[in-house]
């Protein structure tokens, strides 16, 4: 009797253990009820493998394409495009390291997220941009969308969310989480959406560009919201759903979402 107590308190240590390991993201995207697909864009020769995620909507509805961090496209970003399909938006997230791994993989073909690091690196800035404008082609031109689109993004993908802003004049919204801001005129000379920027306080990195971005958004007359979170990191977007979040990042993330989906909300 004292080994089969044993045995079932030991198998119930494991269960839980288990359960408190799960990801977040990759339960969402096992578990979530709407249709998610992914989808293979053209941009001339090259083919930019897309997640593209639909809410269940009755109704044609906007378009936001979310720009990975430095380490790809992970199950966390296409968390976030299911999260923004639940609240509404058609949500396109695009491998921009397609054609980059091992024998022409994504992402996922890489060994680890430091060997996808050093390939991001590599990309050459032009076929960023045009892979860009290709997935938001494709996002126009879905039946269900309502032409719309927004653009937000992530670390690596929020320094290019600036880009793009300045890069693509249909846009109705651009958000940065914790990316780099321009620093010359000429980063912001073509913006014509409003920017709008979330970045945590301990991250003087990122926030050291801040004042300078400031300064020629007002001097070319274009709209920019910033707001720091107090005490978050970088990177508190992902960082706050971790079972072992710290308060300042878990706070941040929330803040930031309800936020983030109000302006996209308000931007329609």
């Amino acid at each position: 009797m004292r080994r089969l107590i044993t045995i079932a308190a030991l198998l119930s240590t494991v269960s839980c253990t288990t359960t408190a390991t799960i990801d977040p993201a990759a339960q969402r995207l096992e578990s979530t009820p709407r249709h998610n697909e992914w989808v293979q864009v053209q941009n001339g020769s090259r083919t930019v493998h897309t997640y593209v995620a639909y809410p269940q909507v009755s109704t044609k509805a906007p378009a936001v394409i979310v720009i990975h961090e430095n380490r790809g496209l992970t199950d966390w970003e296409r968390s976030v495009a299911d999260k923004l399909a639940e609240n509404g938006f058609i949500a396109l997230a695009p491998d921009m390291l397609s054609g980059a791994a091992p024998n022409g993989g994504r992402t996922s073909d890489f060994s680890t997220q430091d060997a996808a690091r050093e390939a991001i690196g590599k990309l050459p800035p032009s076929q960023v941009m045009t892979d860009l404008h290709a997935v938001a082609n494709y996002a126009k031109g879905l039946p269900s969308a309502s032409g719309t689109l927004h653009v937000g993004g992530f670390c690596w993908g929020g320094a290019r969310t600036w880009l793009f802003a300045n890069d693509r004049q249909d846009l109705s919204g651009a958000y940065v989480f914790y990316g780099t801001g321009p620093q010359e005129e000429s980063g912001v000379a073509r913006i014509t959406a409003p920017v709008f920027g979330f970045y945590g306080g301990n991250d003087a990195r990122v926030n050291a560009t801040i004042p300078r971005t400031e300064e020629l958004i007002r001097a070319a007359g274009k709209r920019f919201e910033p707001a720091i979170y107090e005490a978050a990191g970088h990177a508190f977007m992902r960082l706050g759903e971790a079972a072992d979040a710290s308060e300042a990042n878990r706070r941040a993330h929330d803040q930031a979402w309800a936020r983030w989906l109000q302006l996209l909300r308000s931007q329609r």
